[in-house]
Formats: structure tokens, sequence, C-alpha cells
């Protein structure tokens, strides 16, 4: 017999077949009164650690005995915990175990108990609870400062601050990946870079990270090589050689490694790029497991509206010609003199049946990912070209090209990019007691991801790390927070809030970036060549007018301990960043965030849901349901899911939040059954004219009702 609580009091039982996985499926049965069953998932939450999670779980008499066993038994590492007296160390645990923390949601509890908890070598026990998890991450990245170390615990045990997987799986184990997100490379148009380039991949793929790269350098199939023609294969080659090697590494048979390419669209291999994607695309050319994205710069609308032919460059002449890789050079300010240059090799396509196939391969896979080269570059605060993304589209940052020696070794070390990230729950964040804080908390943790982080495998990756000390700060839940406030997604409200929410974190981002730099008397690399050294960054700030719009987004802001900075502030944070300079090139990027979100009980990322009860196919278990964050049955019509809500409302949220965000946001399309390539296209152009950076996934809805999930981003998303 056993006993479960409802939401009209408690239940006795015999049915075997009420466990917490039969419980949990009730969320997608409505009672006799047609409401939906929440009261069955909070108790799965329950019965999950009753049946399995305590039964399971290796018990210790006192704090001291397990963190013995576990340094002793190669589990944990000594120095993290011998940073502290051991006094601290407990009074650390005692204040995360202060919180009384619960799952509220079972697919929360299972994802935590599945995904992140240190468990023993053969994967049968349980050594940590969630309060451990914690306590570990924050001993690990506080680096022996206690008070540091109490603020990590308050902001991720109170729910506002939530590390990326890589940080909160693998901090203060022994046997353990990196604590980076993802990473991107360049690869230039010669031999040694591409030979590189694939062992960067591996390397970085068996510690943990997705892995993005760019082919927009190479030479075109049927190119020159030493003069002599038609000796090039092109970039598709290069791509298999890249998939098979992501499937090689295969991080411990947990999962393939992730990877992604990038092309410039006027790369003359551009089409058959594309093609790759298809469904009945010959095994010959066929890419299955990498991603593809596809850099669009202004230059390519312009043709397609103007009805004009599109050209497409020799990477090999461009950089002949311009004496820098075609991915240095902007293809909308030297378009018609390249076109009207004999000595560059080109062909011509259409330019509307460029955007009609890019739509169709969307239609058939999700991909490919999109960057608005131009519009990236021109909100570009440092010195240099963006010219690519990353596995999950929100990390924009300027590279440095690397050169070889013969024998692979560097001639010169180049600047490539890395991902620290961590998101923070809007909704909790709102509930702060203190905003400012929270946010100098959340960039203290990513700054010791960025400095603890050993990349030493791929040397441009380590070299752009040390230069850059970038982060990204992400959000999640905004959603949940609206719908809990009784504001709809969407609306002018809704935007006017979310304009003024990433406003307030830009600027906060910044202060404690500079407070920093302040105590450490050190910036990042390239500062004073920066739009913020200069001022320029902070000139629309300091003229325009940032006050809240709506009387509901004021009540909000009101009832939070959020500051809207004025141009006087902005003003004096522009002097103060003069002065003292800023440690981060980086600070903000949007995730999708995917398990994050479930163990932090959050919508993800800042997309609107996709379904009020989400299903998702989790291992052996088959079928788990998660409900939407403050959902209740009196307030389900603030939760119009991403579908019903249309491309239009998401682009506008994304819109409003980009002019805040100095990287980008990972941002997928949802669309019915009915949408047609033209609708698709549509949604290019509008989201290219309201700003938007990049654009991640396609979503069709009858893809979400089969239960068919497109592979998404494992690095940042999971």
């Amino acid at each position: 017999m056993a006993e479960y609580l409802t939401d009209t009091g408690l239940e006795t039982t015999t049915d075997p077949s009420r466990d917490y996985h039969a419980l949990n499926a009730q969320l997608n049965l409505y009672d006799k009164d047609g409401n939906i069953q929440f009261w069955a998932d909070r108790e799965a939450a329950r019965q999950y650690f009753l049946q399995h999670v305590n039964q399971n779980t290796v018990f210790f008499h006192d704090l001291r005995e397990k963190l013995d066993y576990l340094v002793e038994n190669g589990y944990y590492e000594l120095h993290v915990i011998d940073q502290y007296d051991f006094s601290f160390v407990k009074s650390l645990y005692q204040r995360a175990y202060a919180f009384k923390f619960r799952f509220p949601t079972f697919l929360g509890a299972f994802k935590y108990y599945t995904s992140y908890t240190l468990k023993t070598f053969d994967g049968k026990r349980y050594l940590e609870r969630f309060e451990d998890r914690v306590s570990m991450v924050a001993l690990y990245l506080a680096r022996g400062d206690e008070e540091l170390a109490c603020h990590l615990v308050d902001e991720i045990m109170s729910g506002r601050f939530q590390p990326a997987t890589p940080t909160f799986l693998n901090a203060g184990k022994k046997a353990r990946g990196e604590l980076v997100s993802c990473f991107l490379l360049r690869i230039e148009d010669n031999m040694e870079s591409i030979a590189r380039g694939i062992n960067s991949a591996l390397q970085l793929s068996k510690r943990g990270g997705g892995v993005a790269l760019s082919l927009t350098n190479l030479r075109e199939s049927g190119a020159p090589i030493k003069k002599i023609e038609n000796q090039s294969s092109g970039v598709i080659p290069v791509m298999k050689l890249l998939e098979d090697s992501f499937s090689y590494a295969n991080q411990l048979g947990a999962r393939q490694g992730a990877g992604a390419v990038y092309l410039n669209a006027h790369h003359p291999d551009i089409m058959g790029f594309l093609d790759t994607k298809r469904e009945n695309a010959d095994e010959k050319i066929r890419i299955k497991s990498l991603s593809l994205g596809v850099v669009i710069p202004d230059i390519t609308f312009e043709l397609a509206r103007n009805k004009e032919p599109m050209y497409l460059f020799s990477p090999y002449d461009v950089e002949r010609i311009y004496g820098k890789p075609f991915s240095d050079i902007s293809v909308t300010e030297h378009y018609r003199e390249m076109v009207a240059d004999g000595r560059i090799r080109k062909k011509k396509i259409d330019a509307r049946k460029f955007f009609q196939t890019l739509a169709e391969i969307q239609f058939e896979s999700g991909y490919p990912y999109i960057v608005f080269e131009d519009t990236v570059n021109r909100a570009n605060p440092i010195k240099g070209r963006i010219s690519m993304s990353n596995l999950c589209s929100e990390i924009l940052q300027v590279s440095e090209p690397s050169e070889f020696n013969e024998d692979l070794s560097f001639a010169r070390v180049g600047k490539d990019i890395s991902c620290n990230l961590g998101s923070l729950n809007i909704a909790k964040t709102m509930d702060s007691p203190d905003f400012s804080a929270t946010i100098e908390t959340a960039v203290r943790g990513l700054t010791a991801v960025s400095d603890l982080s050993n990349i030493a495998a791929a040397p441009s990756i380590e070299r752009g790390n040390s230069l850059s000390h970038a982060i990204g700060l992400g959000q999640m839940n905004l959603h949940g927070y609206l719908a809990r406030e009784r504001v709809m997604y969407g609306s002018e409200e809704a935007l006017d809030f979310t304009n003024m929410y990433f406003l307030a974190v830009a600027y906060e981002t910044i202060k404690a970036s500079n407070k920093i730099a302040r105590e450490r008397g050190e910036s990042f690399g390239g500062f004073t060549e920066s739009a913020y050294y200069s001022g320029e960054f902070f000139a629309k700030y300091i003229d325009g007018d940032w006050t809240p719009k709506t009387e509901t987004c004021r009540a909000l802001l009101d009832k939070s301990s959020i500051s809207i900075p004025t141009p006087d502030d902005w003003r004096q944070l522009a002097a103060d960043v003069r002065e003292y300079g800023m440690y981060h090139q980086n600070l903000q990027a949007v995730p999708p965030t995917g398990s994050i979100s479930y163990i932090n009980n959050s919508t993800s990322s800042i997309h609107p849901i996709v379904s009020k009860i989400e299903i998702r196919k989790e291992g052996k278990i088959g079928r788990v349901y998660y409900p939407a964050p403050y959902m209740t049955n009196e307030n389900l019509e603030y939760y119009k899911d991403a579908y019903e809500l249309g491309p239009k409302a998401v682009i506008d949220t994304y819109a409003v939040a980009t002019q805040h965000v100095d990287q980008g946001l990972s941002l997928t399309l949802f669309y019915p059954d009915t949408v047609t390539t033209r609708d698709v296209n549509k949604n290019y152009i509008y989201a290219w004219r309201k700003g938007i950076k990049t654009m991640y996934y396609m979503r069709l809805r009858q893809q979400a009702l089969e239960g068919t999930e497109v592979e998404g981003c494992v690095s940042c998303m999971l």
C-alpha cells in the first residue's frame, strides 16, 4: 500500500502501476472536471525519490566521511576542498541544504539524476544530492573566495542562476570533461589548416564541447591548386571528413561529438553545400549528423529584391587580390567591384532561387542556421570581423587566422573562440532581493569558467580565451515569467518588459566587468580599440529614450529590485570603463537551453513554450511529460504555444532583446504544417529588417505532433 498526495488530500492505493512514471503520465490526462492533473507530476517527483533515488544513494554518516571517501576514491579533486577550511565547507553545505530544495517537476528530478549528479563508477548508485552538486560547483568556481562561494550557492539554489551543462556537470569532479560549452574554429585555404582543424575538432569533442568551423575561406570545387586547373575538390569532402571525425569522438560512448560548419552565401560551393542536407541526396555527398550554417550579407537581400543575378566569388582569387581571406572581406561593401574585377573567378545564380532553396532545405532538415553578417558586424563593439557562429547560433566573436608550418606546428597562433555559458532564470531574477548582486555573481561565476578552462590541446582556442575572457550570460523562462504575471507573450507589454529587462542586464554586466577589471588591473586584449573604450557603444543609451512605455511594465519593475539606468548612469559607466577598462570582451549570449531549463523549472531561453504539456522521449523510460512552469488550470490562456503565436511574435521579442546583447540569441521559428516556402522567405526578410542577428532551427507543427526531434545543440542546449 502506498500513499499519494493529491490536490484534495492524501490518497491511498495498492495499485502497483501508480509508480512515478505512471503518475507523471497523468499530466497528459484530464481529470473528471476537465482539469490538468498538476498534482500527479508533483507526486511523481516525490515518488521518484522514495521509490528510486533514496534507495540508490550511497549513505554517509557525515560530510567529512563523504568528502574523504570521494577524494580518496578519485571522484573529487582534493585541491578544490583544500582551498578552504573544513568548517567553512561544512557551513556552505549547510547553507545549501537550508533552502530545503525540492524539484517541482518529475522531469527536473529525472534529468538531474540521469545527467548531472555524481555516480559510482559503475553508474548504478548516486553520490550527490542536488545540494551537494551546487556546493561543489560553488567551491570550484570561487577558487578559495568564501564570500563568492556563498553568493554562488545562494544564486544557484534559489534558481536565479544556472551554470550551463558542462560546468554544472563537471566542476569539482576528478574524471571530467571541460567546463566550456562549445568552440569555434576558422579553417584557412591550405592543407595544414584543414588538418589542424580536423585535429582540433577531435581534441575538443573528446573534452565534451560542440565545435563549429568556418569553411568560407576554402577554395571552391574545380579551383586551381599550384596553378593547375580543376584540382580542388571544394568544401564537401572536408565536411565528410569532419562528420566522420565527430562520429568517432563519441565522448566515452555517451553521445557522438557535435559539429557545425558555416559557409558564406557567396561561396561558389553554396548550392552543393545546401544540397548535402536533401533527403534524396547521393550518399557520396549526403551529410547526416553535421549541422550547417549559412552566412548571408545584406547585398544578398538587395539582389533578390531587385531580381539581379547573385554572383559567387572564388575565395582563392579574393584572397589573392585583396590580400586577406574571403571571410575577412565585407561582401556587401566590395560586391560591385568584385563583380567588375576580371581577375576574380565567379559564377552567377538566381538570388531568389537561392532563398527558395534555403527554405526547401529547412523544410526537409530544419537546417541551415543563418547568420546575418552585416547586422552582426554593425553591432559588434570589438575591432575585427565576425564571420561565423557556433553550434547553437548565439556566439558571435571576432577571430584571427593561424599560420602553420609544414609539420603542422604553429608559425603564428591565431585567435579562435570558446563559449563560457550560464543562464539566469528571468522569473527568479525578477524576484531577487538585489538584482545587481545577482548579475555580478553570475558574471563572476562565468569568469571563473573562462579562467579555469584548460584547452591547451587547441592553442588558438586557448589564446583566444586568454585574450578575450569572453563569457555568455544567457536568459531563460521569459514565457514562464510573463504568464505568471498574466502578460501575453509577444504583446506590447511583454515587448516593453523584455526591452527594459535586457537593458538592465546589459548595464549590470558591463558594470560587473568594469569592477573586475579594476580589481585585477587588466582588460581584455584589444580593449583600447573597442567601441567601449571610445565611448561609441554607450552613445545610444546616453542619447536615447530608454524608459518603460506601458503601465504593466512599470508595475513589474516597481515590484522588483531592478533599477533602470538613466542617461547619467550610462554616462558615468562610460567614464568608468574608459578609465578602468573591462575584463571581458563579450558578456552576453542567449543559448537555447534544454536540460538546465528542466532542472531549473524554466521555459527554454526566451522562446514561447512549444506545448502546455511537453512530451519528451527519455532513453529507456520512454515518454516523459513536462508542464509549463507556473502554469495552473486558472492561467492557461497565457500559455499560447509557439505555433499558435506564430513567427512574428517570436521575432519581435528577440528583436527588442537583441539590441542589448553584445553577441547573439538562439532563435528558432515555429510553423504550422500549412506553411509554404514563400512564408518562410518572408520571415527571413522580416527578421533581417528587425535587426535579428542569427536564426537557429525551423520547426514544423507536424514534427512536434509526430514526436520527431531534430538533434539540438548538445553543448548549450543540453
